[in-house]
């Protein structure tokens, strides 16, 4: 015979238990039989009577009630119902509390999976009613301004010009949606392809403030940057990190106050790169911060609204980082301001 089989062939600690309760139980009242019958047929009979009672009664108490609770949390888990889970918390102890610990296991695993999916369910719903919402808003708008358009006087080109103007505006929005909906996924999905090489961070940093400089001047905010001397080169998807540094560049002018600052803050931590983009705008309560990198989440739905943008802006920042194995960090106190950091690693080229 294998070992493998004859490895199965050997008792248990149930067995063990089994029979030592059986036989502790069957002791004394086969002494006590073996004493007072005489004729060995009978005897016999009576001993192997008490044994089997024996052995009953330590089947009671050792298994039938843990199989028992077994058998119910099986029949609650397929219900999906996990309320007397702590039940099957045991003790691992022999064959049988071990299955009753891998019924638990097992129970919280679908538990997880199914609070999991459920996450997923009402975020995808949720996902589509604002994706739906996002399209509506514009799509509306272009067919009130085309239709006050059929109906106006042909003759009015002020009028003509300022509602093709909102048309346009409208239309940009629905382009602006479709593209980030559309780099998001790619993003997902792994179809666009990063491409890290080393770059110089400090030069990348000081293009996307000259490029973001008139929307600053236009809402009273003054750019600056924080950047130490011999700072080494980072790497990364240059392209990418200026679209990251641009989309947190961008809100943090947006919800910021008349006569505030954005600072971009490099420094060399560990063998990498923190990026941080600093300023003294309205802040972010907390309970807001853990799903600001959400698809469409707004903290202020009609603030949002009026600075424009399509709510994917965080969401992209979110997805390009991850691709760079690093995590957006957020830090934010409201009416002080907000901190948005990430890190990049440092180029194995060298110091710029």
């Amino acid at each position: 015979m294998p070992a493998r089989q004859l490895r199965r062939l050997r008792p248990g600690r149930l067995a063990w238990k089994l029979a030592a309760y059986s036989v502790l139980l069957a002791l004394l009242p086969a002494l006590l039989v073996g004493l007072r019958v005489e004729q060995p047929w009978l005897r016999l009979g009576l001993l192997l009577l008490i044994f089997g009672a024996s052995v009953f009664v330590a089947a009671a108490y050792l298994i039938m009630p843990r199989l028992a609770l077994a058998r119910e949390l099986l029949r609650q888990i397929r219900r999906r119902s996990f309320e007397n889970l702590e039940l099957a918390h045991v003790p691992q102890g022999d064959e049988l509390n071990s299955l009753i610990w891998q019924v638990y296991r097992t129970g919280r695993t679908l538990e997880k999976e199914i609070e999991e999916l459920k996450r997923m369910e009402n975020y995808r719903r949720e996902f589509l009613g604002n994706v739906s919402h996002e399209l509506k808003t514009p799509i509306f708008s272009i067919r009130g301004f085309t239709e006050t358009l059929l109906e106006a006087d042909p003759g009015d080109e002020a009028t003509r010009r300022a509602f093709l103007e909102k048309i346009l505006r409208n239309a940009d929005r629905l382009a602006n949606l479709v593209r980030d909906l559309t780099e998001i996924s790619r993003l997902e999905t792994g179809e666009l392809q990063l491409q890290p090489v080393p770059f110089e961070l400090p030069a990348l940093v000081r293009e996307v403030l000259e490029s973001m400089e008139p929307l600053a001047a236009t809402r009273q905010v003054s750019l600056r940057c924080c950047v130490p001397e011999n700072l080494p080169r980072v790497l990364g998807d240059r392209e990418r990190l200026r679209q990251v540094l641009i989309n947190l560049v961008d809100n943090a002018i947006k919800y910021n106050n008349p006569g505030g600052f954005v600072e971009v803050r490099l420094q060399e931590q560990d063998g990498s790169v923190r990026v941080a983009v600093v300023d003294n705008g309205i802040g972010i309560a907390p309970q807001h911060i853990p799903r600001l990198t959400e698809r469409f989440y707004r903290v202020d739905r009609s603030r949002s609204r009026e600075q424009g943008g399509t709510g994917l802006g965080l969401a992209i920042v979110k997805h390009i980082l991850n691709a760079h194995q690093t995590r957006l960090e957020i830090e934010s106190t409201p009416g002080k301001g907000s901190t948005f950091a990430f890190r990049l690693p440092v180029a194995l080229a060298g110091r710029s």
